[in-house]
């Protein structure tokens, strides 16, 4: 898809605690590496907020975004000491191969990915590195979240996972959302 980002100047309804019910840190955590060594990025991590939430979990995250201003936001809010902001596009990342034990992205999914950009993360993965994926989901209302027509479900995910190479270990459709695990 990869022609829908999140406004600026809306980013502070992305620090909003209600995000909880369609994402929660648990569900995000549970397939990653955790401990000191442990290296994560957060594809589309926008001011930080599930950012935030697994940096005290695991030795460094990245804190991946296209868009400047919402690492500006972010500074502003506070980084915590182990992430490190990296402002880039998703087909282009710079990050040496097979550097990052995981990857998550939630509610960004459709915003970036695009079979090069798949590719681009499977590279910076080490083998058999987790990809959690929760994000808006084509079949829901649209009442929360992007246009539906701007949105995947958990099939195509998969689908578009599985055709960059990756192993897909769980995909669940939710009310509003999905959830896809896959492994490099």
């Amino acid at each position: 898809m990869g022609f829908h980002t999140f406004d600026p100047e809306r980013a502070d309804r992305l620090e909003d605690a209600t995000r909880f019910r369609f994402c929660s840190r648990e569900e995000l955590l549970g397939p990653l590496p955790r401990g000191p060594d442990a290296t994560v990025l957060d594809v589309g991590s926008g001011t930080g907020f599930y950012t935030d939430e697994i940096a005290p979990f695991v030795g460094r995250v990245l804190a991946l975004d296209v868009q400047r201003e919402m690492h500006g936001k972010y500074h502003t809010k506070g980084i915590p000491a182990n992430v490190s902001p990296v402002t880039a596009n998703a087909e282009s990342l710079p990050l040496a191969d097979g550097t990052v034990g995981g990857a998550f992205s939630t509610m960004t999914f459709h915003e970036s990915t695009t079979p090069d950009a798949l590719a681009e993360l499977k590279r910076v993965l080490t083998a058999s590195a987790p990809f959690v994926v929760v994000d808006w989901s084509g079949d829901g209302s649209g009442e929360s979240g992007p246009p539906v027509e701007e949105r995947f479900d958990a099939e195509r995910a998969r689908d578009l996972l599985t055709d960059a190479g990756f192993t897909v270990e769980t995909d669940e459709e939710r009310s509003e959302t999905f959830r896809v695990v896959a492994r490099a």
